[in-house]
């Protein structure tokens, strides 16, 4: 059986494919390659050019700045613009507030707020996990309490990503303490930096970046309408974001380029039989992790184009937890090419930042749902097993 794109969907891959790289900068785009931190400039300048050619949000409603996509363009949109190194659209903003809003928000919170949520005007970070509530996120404790037209929060938020750039917190906050079960009682919220109250504080990762934080909240007042759809509906809410926080949650375009990458910097790597590229070990690792790509874009496809009215295929657990391996597994071999010369973090060229990438992404396992959850997922919703 050989899989095939439709003439329609093969026209559409071109178009993708000119448009990321011809009209995002290259310098820009061969910043995001190199990886290391986020430049935020880059971030914004990067969304606001896909937003003026309405491909920021593609998945959200027409209206709003969304295209009539199928999900198989959906995907090959995802992975034209991983393989040309286009910072994407800023994943608080696209998959996550911004679908809420739209779903569930008032029609003045939609106007208000959907507009620069797509253009990057307005910078979200998340504010779900706590302390003591992060895989068990119904036992969160950060409270929001009505005065006279107002919420008054107080609580703490942690591993908030990028929260050190962040204008506004989308937080979940318990609003009825109780309610007779932990997922009952829970609102959305909608909250501005620059409070009175709020204050973050960084969060140092192994790989010595800054790229979380925590964010306490010491009777913070925020507007009554700054409240998402119903009060105690906040759950429901989470729910239908994290759904949307999985899309493209197998990085096929990423990983091979990364790998592209890898077979490059081996090839310059000289040893005393030639170059590393040139080891039969290596160059058979290679090969291995270029098939095990290869199968999971076929089936990356396969379940693009079997989804229907906007479900994804149950078999995207799959693809969450095999692309998340892969992924791992090149930058890994990109450590090893290193060699010692990975031990100076110091630089910037690609010796010194592979050890940190490959640390980094070690996160790629829980995001978007654990990988131990997604074989749960597997088990029983895909082979029928029953523990």
């Amino acid at each position: 059986m050989q899989r095939r794109l439709s003439q329609e969907d093969a026209a559409f891959q071109q178009r993708m494919r000119d448009f990321f790289t011809t009209e995002v900068p290259a310098d820009l785009r061969e910043r995001w390659a190199a990886g290391g931190e986020p430049d935020p400039d880059d971030m914004r300048a990067s969304q606001r050019a896909l937003n003026k050619a309405d491909l920021a949000v593609p998945h959200w409603p027409a209206e709003f700045g969304g295209q009539d996509w199928t999900m198989l363009q959906r995907h090959i949109y995802l992975q034209e613009m991983q393989a040309a190194s286009v910072p994407p659209p800023l994943a608080f903003n696209a998959n996550m507030v911004g679908p809420v809003i739209a779903a569930f928000g008032s029609q003045a919170q939609k106007e208000r707020f959907l507009p620069p949520t797509a253009n990057l005007d307005i910078w979200w970070c998340q504010g779900f996990s706590e302390p003591d509530a992060g895989s068990d996120l119904a036992s969160l404790r950060t409270t929001a309490v009505k005065d006279g037209d107002e919420w008054v929060v107080n609580g703490q938020k942690t591993w908030t990503t990028l929260g050190q750039h962040a204008d506004w917190i989308f937080a979940l906050v318990r609003t009825d303490p109780d309610a007779p079960k932990k997922q009952m009682g829970i609102s959305f919220l909608l909250i501005e930096m620059s409070s009175p109250g709020v204050t973050v504080r960084p969060i140092q990762l192994i790989d010595g970046g800054h790229e979380v934080n925590e964010v306490f909240f010491d009777n913070v007042r925020v507007p009554a309408d700054h409240l998402v759809g119903e009060v105690n509906k906040g759950w429901d809410y989470a729910k239908f974001l994290l759904g949307n926080e999985r899309v493209g949650v197998a990085p096929v375009g990423s990983i091979k380029r990364r790998l592209a990458d890898a077979k490059q910097y081996a090839a310059a790597v000289q040893t005393e039989h030639g170059t590393l590229l040139e080891d039969p070990l290596l160059a058979a690792r290679i090969a291995e992790l270029e098939a095990q790509v290869m199968a999971l874009e076929l089936t990356v496809l396969r379940v693009a184009a079997n989804s229907r009215e906007g479900k994804p295929d149950p078999a995207s657990s799959i693809l969450k937890l095999r692309g998340s391996q892969l992924q791992q597994d090149v930058l890994e071999l990109i450590v090893d090419i290193a060699g010692p010369a990975g031990l100076d973090w110091s630089t910037d060229d690609w010796e010194g930042l592979a050890a940190p990438t490959y640390l980094n992404f070690r996160k790629a396992s829980i995001y978007g749902g654990s990988n131990e959850v997604q074989r749960q997922v597997i088990s029983s919703g895909i082979l029928g097993l029953r523990g």
